[in-house]
């Protein structure tokens, strides 16, 4: 047995191992590309070993598999971009649809455009997407509100969307206002950061009044994409190539830094999501000139 043991470490050695391999049940690659020229932005994941991605050029919709690292576009986009998404356990995905000014739910299994809501007329950014126990929330980073899907017994889609106006400590002024949005950990209440400024707020899902939460001083400058897990929240700060995490209070009025992450193959990351002890991000590339053969990825790291 001591002999077999060290023949199969022989092997191992002289085969190699994929620096992204891991041991146990599954293994899963921790990059996998993207099409070229795709130029993502959003990512939603689940049920299962499954990721969403939208194209920010194109709003197509491409589907990958966390086991492979392969993909398929299941849907072409309508030429307006796709941004923040989530998926539910029926099968669907909510887009946020940028300046198109909409939100588009997406059956899963085909692609199909299950429903297209208008949210807003004239300028316009519709940026990310939050599920609650009844309703979709989508934000608008040049438009100082939030829009809601309110959703109907067993999850049945709305005829159209609702305005819910931001007021209170948020302000909106030139650049990218409400981007990331999360439930609080009492989901009570909604956080939307605010990317231009820097901050956090815990809104009222009723009324829009916002309020900034205490961060002990942090400032979450390029604040993109949140995700939230029990009391730690991670917040994307896109062109600084890090993930802030913090601790919240249940109720989302204040949160402590507990650590920073980055990795030398972010690449801009703009929004996050978790599987496996790990959180996924797509590499907008920001600062790179997009073009049609542009590579694009999406990196995996540890949680901790």
């Amino acid at each position: 047995m001591k002999v077999a043991a060290v023949l199969l470490g022989l092997l191992f050695v002289l085969v190699g191992v994929p620096a992204h391999a891991e041991t146990g049940a599954h293994t899963y690659p921790d990059r996998f590309s993207l099409p070229d020229g795709f130029q993502p932005e959003g990512i939603a994941i689940g049920p299962g070993p499954v990721a969403y991605f939208g194209s920010r050029a194109t709003g197509a919709i491409y589907q990958a598999n966390l086991r492979t690292g392969e993909g398929r576009i299941i849907n072409p986009g309508p030429g307006t971009p796709s941004l923040g998404m989530k998926t539910d356990s029926r099968g669907r995905l909510f887009v946020a649809g940028g300046s198109g000014g909409n939100a588009r739910v997406i059956d899963t299994r085909t692609g199909e455009v299950l429903a297209t809501y208008p949210l807003v007329t004239g300028t316009s950014f519709v940026n990310d997407v939050v599920l609650t126990a009844g309703a979709a929330w989508f934000t608008d980073s040049a438009n100082p509100a939030l829009y809601k899907l309110p959703l109907g017994v067993a999850g049945t889609l709305p005829k159209e969307a609702v305005r819910v106006p931001l007021s209170g400590d948020i302000a909106y002024a030139t650049g990218t206002n409400a981007n990331g949005i999360a439930p609080t950990p009492d989901h009570k209440a909604l956080l939307v950061v605010q990317s231009n400024a820097g901050k956090l707020f815990r809104v009222n899902p009723s009324t829009g009044a916002a309020t900034l939460v205490d961060l002990g001083g942090e400032v979450l400058t390029n604040g993109d994409g949140l995700l939230l897990e029990g009391r730690t929240l991670y917040v994307v700060q896109n062109r600084l190539n890090t993930v802030a995490v913090f601790r919240l209070s249940r109720d989302g009025t204040s949160g402590e830094l507990l650590r920073k992450l980055t990795d030398p193959r972010f690449d801009v990351p703009t929004t996050v999501a978790a599987f496996h002890g790990r959180l996924y991000l797509p590499n907008a590339r920001f600062t790179t000139p997009p073009t049609p053969t542009t590579p694009y990825d999406v990196v995996a790291i540890r949680r901790h």
